[in-house]
């Protein structure tokens, strides 16, 4: 497939549906000191190492339903096969990142794509990062 990026498979379960979104606190006011400000805010550290942050970075632009295939996301990341399987691996973990894998031809081809815990996760970083910057 050219670019690496397939639509859902029929059949397979659609990740879109409403999430509960946690609210967090960034802050405590105008009078809140920062280290109380920073302390609020709470950042992910599965998400915050930079390898797995450019991973969710880049998966999250993939559109919901559709998968990006291993080696397109390795070269669009530059980075090792074992090394992006090591973070995929934690990712997976964490449930923020599925894995399918299936055959084309003969050759076995892994597909990628962020669970929509995933992705509530990834949101929900980007906001607390931006309220820590912010701040």
């Amino acid at each position: 497939m050219s670019g690496g990026v397939r639509a859902q498979r029929p059949g397979a379960p659609e990740g879109a549906g409403a999430t509960e979104e946690s609210a967090v606190p960034v802050g405590a006011g105008a009078g809140a000191s920062a280290a109380a400000t920073v302390s609020a805010v709470d950042i992910d550290p599965v998400i915050h190492a930079q390898a797995r942050l450019r991973i969710m970075a880049t998966l999250a632009a993939v559109p919901v339903g559709d998968e990006l295939h291993f080696p397109r996301l390795r070269e669009l990341l530059d980075m090792t096969a074992g090394n992006l399987s090591t973070h995929l691996s934690k990712l997976e973990g964490a449930g923020y990142v599925q894995q399918n894998k299936t055959y084309s031809g003969r050759s076995p081809a892994t597909y990628l794509a962020l669970t929509p815990e995933g992705r509530v996760a990834f949101e929900r970083y980007v906001r607390n990062l931006r309220a820590l910057l912010d701040a």
